[in-house]
């Protein structure tokens, strides 16, 4: 899954770079671009989702397959988080300040507990953390 702004660039930039490791996967993989402005898709193997975000992930889950993987900036992940759409996070932690930086848990309506498993920190100063979401009791 990804958000429209993302899908933008991410897609045509795998397409474009098929040499890199990983692209076959990416560009043959099935993918739904969650957009309300976009009518049809010019991308291949992907189908475009415009219904209501909550309603449209639990009809994703329902089908055969693996797990889900979204991609997607701050607005997009946001929604996802707000409707409790999240069982697994990896945050991307780039070591830069901004002064007026979207954050992805503005719309949170309670409080989430979240259980830390892993964390991997690379040379360029970027740390993944990667949580579960634990279920409330």
């Amino acid at each position: 899954m990804l958000g429209r702004k993302l899908a933008e660039g991410f897609i045509p930039h795998w397409a474009a770079n098929t040499e890199l490791e990983g692209a076959e996967k990416f560009n043959t993989v099935h993918k739904v671009v969650f957009t309300k402005t976009l009518d049809s898709s010019i991308w291949e193997n992907t189908i475009l989702a415009n219904g209501n975000i909550a309603d449209e992930i639990d009809q994703l889950k329902k089908q055969d397959g693996k797990d889900i993987i979204a991609y997607g900036g701050a607005q997009f992940v946001s929604s996802l988080i707000k409707h409790d759409l999240i069982n697994e996070y990896h945050l991307f932690i780039n070591p830069a300040v901004l002064v007026n930086g979207m954050r992805i848990f503005n719309n949170v309506r309670e409080s989430k507990k979240l259980f830390l498993v892993k964390a991997c920190s690379f040379k360029c100063g970027i740390v993944v953390l990667h949580y579960i979401s634990v279920p409330a009791k």
